[in-house]
């Protein structure tokens, strides 16, 4: 058998072939104009990913609903038209042999009050430890708006396609929507949506198998999913564990693990299973869930993609070669060098750019400004200091809100 390396392509189930071992991982952009339909700034953006060695890139997440965003800036397919604009950024961001999947979300609760002052759930329960100021209380979703979520990620999986995306990705994870459905802490039905694991798990999986009728058997599906929460009762390692088992199951094609939602936001690398301190032998692997990883590898041969926390080629490279993972997920050093994979598959000193932002809670903030830079066709400024970086992102996503605002008046 031949050595696996970081050049090696990835043929996945679907009969797709990824030309290396770098994925992308999805960043929440903000690039959308005022009907949130793609620009020529996402062109930009995804053209420098496609043309920086990558062998999949996915994108920040594209909204199911104009009615509830992550942010003012997100790409929502919502019968609001810019088709021609999506198919302009697939053809920037499919450059160079490069894949290109669309992850597909729907925020649910997590909605900024500035967007919705009433955002739905799987119940009633709002975002413990955040101010109401930020998140207004989510009503419960009826039967049928559920119903309606599942149509509209399917929907919008066709139009991916129909556009020139090369596959798609579903967040379950960072506790939006899907990942509010499966942990009990939120999901608190009891209807078929609820209380069970296997009821919980129905809208994703659902989910899954209709957009496979819907795309056909050679088009990637892909999730990104919980290792776990991270909050004692709610979607726990043994639970993930299961969740996989259903989904290779049902046909999935690769398998992003991550971890945490807004109220405890351990997908920056802070917890490991059910709030312990993170392992030793995981900080020197760099990978903040190869721990993860390594269990899903004993009940699932699905492909996975690891992301956070890979710095050095040493570290990705023995990642790849415990055979734990199948894919390197590249986040926050890609805002800056978007040619990182070209450079380190091309010999180079294999060291990822890095900077420490003080505060911890500028770093979204900071990061989220590298993208729009490249977005305008220029080069981040690293100097930002954070509270530069916070003031700077208040102020854009503000005039962002107000110019959704304004299209609504």
């Amino acid at each position: 058998m031949a050595t696996l390396t970081l050049a090696s392509p990835l043929t996945l189930p679907c009969g797709a072939v990824l030309k290396n071992r770098f994925g992308k991982a999805p960043l929440t952009e903000g690039l959308a104009d005022e009907l949130n339909r793609a620009t020529a700034r996402h062109e930009a953006l995804y053209g420098r990913w496609a043309q920086g060695g990558a062998g999949l890139v996915v994108t920040g997440n594209v909204q199911v609903d104009r009615r509830y965003l992550e942010r003012p800036g997100n790409v929502v397919i919502d019968g609001n038209g810019g088709f021609e604009e999506l198919k302009a950024y697939a053809k920037a961001g499919t450059q160079n042999g490069t894949h290109l999947f669309m992850q597909i979300n729907h925020p649910g609760r997590q909605t900024p009050r500035r967007i919705c002052e009433e955002p739905i759930a799987p119940s009633a329960v709002k975002l413990r430890n955040l101010p109401e100021t930020a998140f207004a209380p989510p009503r419960a979703m009826t039967a049928n708006e559920v119903e309606d979520v599942i149509f509209r990620f399917v929907n919008v999986a066709v139009v991916a396609r129909e556009a020139g995306f090369t596959g798609v990705q579903i967040h379950a994870a960072h506790g939006y929507l899907i990942s509010q459905f499966l942990t009990p802490l939120v999901n608190q039905r009891t209807d078929q949506w609820g209380g069970s694991l296997e009821n919980r798990a129905r809208l994703l999986l659902t989910i899954v198998r209709e957009m496979r009728q819907a795309v056909g058997p050679d088009f990637p599906i892909s999730v990104k999913l919980n290792s776990s929460d991270f909050q004692q009762g709610g979607f726990s390692n043994a639970d993930c564990l299961q969740v996989v088992r259903w989904l290779e199951e049902a046909g999935l094609d690769l398998l992003e693990i991550s971890g945490g939602n807004y109220e405890e936001p351990s997908m920056m690398g802070s917890k490991t299973s059910e709030g312990a301190a993170v392992a030793d032998s995981t900080v020197r692997r760099e990978a903040y869930f190869m721990d993860y990883a390594e269990q899903i590898r004993t009940v699932s041969k699905v492909p996975l993609m690891v992301t956070g926390g890979f710095r050095s080629r040493a570290a990705m490279e023995a990642a790849l070669a415990s055979g734990a993972l199948d894919v390197i997920g590249l986040g926050r050093p890609m805002c800056v060098e978007t040619d990182l994979p070209a450079r380190i598959l091309a010999g180079g000193d294999g060291t990822a750019w890095e900077k420490s932002i003080k505060p911890a809670k500028a770093g979204l903030a900071w990061f989220c400004l590298a993208l729009i830079a490249h977005g305008d066709g220029k080069t981040p400024n690293t100097s930002l200091t954070g509270p530069e970086a916070i003031e700077l992102y208040l102020k854009n996503e503000e005039a962002t809100a107000v110019k959704l605002r304004d299209r609504a008046a």
